[in-house]
């Protein structure tokens, strides 16, 4: 018997970078801005299609694997110190962003994986911030830090604001986020909105376990009442 089953969506997890902020491309740019110092030869958007949303751990590894040979430690923490200048004087509000907050009544938080400094200077310069303080968390938050996929940033959310799994959806531009959202058992949307998305971005997010993707944050609205009438079949 297939039986039709509902939950309301009574919390909205956005991602940072590249979600609500268009920064994605700009960290790229300036990541590579160093590594090309160190023989890196990789495009801005190539860059970004590979490792937006990957742990910093994942990137240096694979960086050295095609060099050959390991960075010392200070070209990482450059690299590090020019997404974080360029990002916080350069990276706008995603398109439609500030608009569509005020069309949905649901609460809202951010769970990413920036430096809490990073995310708050990125948000306040674009205004957003104040639509989300106090509930912006960072996977720097905890110690050891839980960067996505791990839940964790999605788990705290979820019992901040006392609410089920099935009840929060979240919305990711990247694999590792949608496999956090996986993890923590929630709803999730892909976006490909920002500059740095690529030919393919969105099969890619349908395949990590995203239930749909948008292009657009003015699609919202109506995504999350679709969300809240289906919530998909049993039986």
């Amino acid at each position: 018997m297939i039986v039709w089953m509902m939950t309301e969506i009574k919390l909205v997890i956005f991602d940072c970078d590249g979600v609500l902020v268009d920064s994605e491309l700009i960290a790229a740019k300036a990541e590579l801005e160093v590594y090309h110092e160190h023989g890196i030869e990789m495009e801005a958007p190539d860059y970004a299609a590979r490792f937006a949303g990957a742990r910093s751990e994942e990137i240096r590894f694979e960086l050295e694997k095609e060099l050959g040979h390991a960075l010392p430690d200070p070209v990482f923490e450059a690299a590090r110190a020019n997404v974080e200048k360029m990002c916080s004087t350069e990276a706008p509000a995603m398109t439609g962003a500030l608009e569509v907050l005020d069309q949905f009544d649901q609460a809202r938080c951010v769970c990413s994986n920036s430096e809490p400094i990073k995310l708050k200077t990125m948000l306040s310069r674009t205004d957003l911030y104040e639509r989300f303080r106090p509930y912006v968390y960072s996977a720097k938050d905890f110690d050891p830090p839980v960067p996505k996929p791990k839940p964790d940033m999605i788990l705290k959310a979820l019992a901040e604001f006392e609410v089920g799994a099935r009840e929060a959806l979240v919305i990711e531009d990247s694999v590792p986020g949608i496999g956090a959202a996986r993890n923590a058992g929630t709803r999730v949307i892909g976006f490909t909105g920002g500059a740095h998305s690529f030919a393919g971005h969105a099969d890619q997010l349908i395949e990590a376990g995203a239930e749909t993707v948008i292009s657009r944050l003015a699609d919202l609205p109506k995504t999350i009442a679709a969300f809240s009438a289906w919530e998909g079949l049993a039986g």
